[in-house]
């Protein structure tokens, strides 16, 4: 049986879901969400997947003050082994440019809530005597700012400098930090919109990630890897032409 649980924060997510299937065997897992009724679908995954438990708990990423109490509640039953951040909104950019306050919300659910929930897991894991994995997720929508999704870009940019902080931080402790950079993932999120180029699946995004964590070692994943050599391309290309390019 391996040791420690799994936490998944974004029950709902594909990607979330996917990697957690990927590594809950012997492991018990507890599923964090807004709607945990809604999660017997995962929850039977994950069962079937391997993991010796699995525990539902309610979870809105806006109610800040939860963060700590949920992080040592679920700590209180074991050590985490592997805690995953999968939360999130696209948010719609024209919205949000008319909007304030769903510029607010995207930033909120995207930015602000996901550094609060990993400096609370930061901060507890580290006092635990085994190895632990705290995994999150950027995005190239954060490598350069892009007229089509510039606020959710930006908050995916905020988190990336985030997490590389955090990565050194813990440097020297018993946890390491998994920052995947996908492409354009094809997933309920992004269901109706055209895939971008190198776009991936959570299959394949989980599987990047799955075997990373395994390695007990602390990353920033391109993904595909192909993918990080076009980023610096972009980095190049004209202002002119790069407000005119799409998500």
């Amino acid at each position: 049986m391996n040791s420690g649980s799994v936490l998944l924060l974004g029950g709902n997510s594909d990607i979330g879901g996917e990697l957690a299937a990927r590594l809950c065997a012997g492991r018990e897992v507890h599923l964090a969400a807004r709607r945990p009724a809604e999660l017997e679908g995962v929850e039977k995954r994950l069962r079937q997947a391997g993991a010796t438990a699995v525990h539902r708990h309610h979870f809105d990423a806006t109610e800040f003050t939860s963060h700590r109490s949920l992080v040592e509640e679920v700590r209180a039953q074991g050590e985490i082994a592997v805690a995953i951040v999968a939360f999130g909104i696209l948010g719609d950019q024209e919205h949000a440019e008319k909007d304030e306050q769903h510029a607010l919300e995207i930033t909120t659910v995207d930015y602000s809530a996901q550094i609060t929930m990993l400096t609370v897991l930061a901060d507890v894991m580290k006092t635990q005597t085994g190895h632990s994995s705290l995994v999150a997720f950027s995005s190239i929508a954060g490598w350069r700012g892009r007229r089509a999704n510039y606020v959710y870009g930006s908050t995916k940019a905020g988190l990336d400098t985030f997490c590389q902080g955090l990565t050194d931080a813990l440097h020297g402790t018993r946890v390491s930090v998994v920052t995947a950079r996908p492409g354009f993932v094809i997933g309920a999120m992004t269901e109706g919109m055209k895939p971008a180029p190198m776009s991936v699946t959570p299959e394949q995004v989980a599987e990047a990630v799955a075997a990373q964590v395994r390695k007990k070692r602390s990353a920033t994943l391109w993904i595909p890897a192909r993918l990080q050599p076009l980023a610096w391309i972009m980095k190049l290309v004209p202002r002119p032409l790069w407000r005119n390019m799409p998500r």
